[in-house]
């Protein structure tokens, strides 16, 4: 029974990290203090007349980089 508690406290912290982290990131996007975010070299940009497509390769590559960290950092055995 101790090691489910232990895994449940883990799940509760992380979890509230995440959302803290979430909150965090959504606020300074609101006020643009993350120029850099979604405009960087290898991102996807084509403007047509009526059509603008997006595609943010290298940031999606970057935040999947972070998450990992951060994911072996708190699920480490």
């Amino acid at each position: 029974m101790s090691r489910e508690i232990t895994y449940l406290a883990k799940l509760l912290i992380f979890s509230g990290a995440v959302i803290c982290l979430l909150g965090l990131v959504l606020l300074l996007l609101s006020k643009g203090k993350v120029p850099f975010l979604g405009r960087l070299p290898g991102d996807i940009l084509v403007k047509k007349e009526n059509f603008t497509f997006y595609f943010p390769f290298t940031t999606g590559i970057i935040l999947s980089l972070i998450l990992s960290l951060i994911l072996s950092i708190f699920f480490r055995r």
